[in-house]
């Protein structure tokens, strides 16, 4: 394990098994299975529309779940409310990146603390420096990549044992891609990833599964699927430049 970094906990076994969910009677995800041992890092990754957001969402229980089991250390999350999920150590960080604009960075960070001393907020900073450069400025005053950086560093203080994050680099520079991977790099937790820069995610991933209608159709090592170009281009439609 990367115990030199942030984070560290030895904790966040996540086991999702036979997973089928939805909004309502629709269903996105049928039988969707996988394994994240403590500390790992999985990609999941698919073509648009696949369910991979829906995955994530189903988790943290923001869709209608009609069979399967979802567990962290042994803990099954599925008939708990999304708040009480938070609270056995499932953080995430979605799309929409949800920073409360009217607030300053620090009151955000604030917001993330679930009953830590104030004084937490200096391992944010640690991590994004550039928070603490901006602290007093306004959710609503940030770049793109200043909100993801608070939306990351947010879920963090709240001492998450797995970490869910729906397409982070969304819309980021390349230099703020670089300083936001280079971040979640030094995390020593659990991690599932959806991102659509497919090599950023594979270099990041311990392991890799892909996506499609709803279904788990591939699932192996990250580097194997990195170095396999018929795998890519059947379930993404795309290759990776050599």
């Amino acid at each position: 394990m990367r115990t030199d970094e942030v984070g560290t906990t030895g904790k966040g076994l996540l086991r999702v098994e036979g997973l089928t969910a939805g909004h309502g009677k629709t269903l996105i995800l049928e039988g969707v299975s996988f394994t994240v041992p403590a500390g790992g890092r999985l990609a999941l990754l698919g073509r648009n529309g696949v369910g991979k957001t829906t995955t994530l969402a189903t988790l943290v229980g923001q869709t209608t779940r009609h069979a399967g089991t979802i567990a962290l250390d042994g803990v099954e999350l599925g008939s708990l409310a999304s708040s009480a999920r938070a609270a056995a150590g499932l953080g995430y960080v979605p799309q929409t990146r949800d920073v409360f604009k009217s607030l300053t960075v620090e009151e955000n960070l604030v917001t993330g603390l679930k009953g830590r001393p104030r004084s937490a907020l200096e391992e944010a900073y640690a991590l994004f420096p550039r928070l603490g450069e901006r602290r007093r400025n306004g959710g609503g005053e940030l770049s793109g990549g200043e909100q993801q950086m608070l939306s990351v560093a947010r879920a963090l203080l709240g001492k998450p044992t797995a970490l869910l994050l729906d397409e982070p680099l969304e819309g980021l520079a390349p230099v703020i891609c670089d300083q936001l991977m280079e971040a979640l790099s030094r995390l020593d937790m659990t991690v599932v990833l959806v991102e659509q820069q497919v090599d950023r995610a594979l270099d990041f991933a311990d392991s890799v599964v892909f996506l499609d209608r709803g279904r788990v159709v591939h699932a192996g090592p990250a580097h194997q699927a990195k170095n396999d170009a018929a795998l890519l281009e059947r379930h993404l439609g795309v290759a990776l430049a050599a």
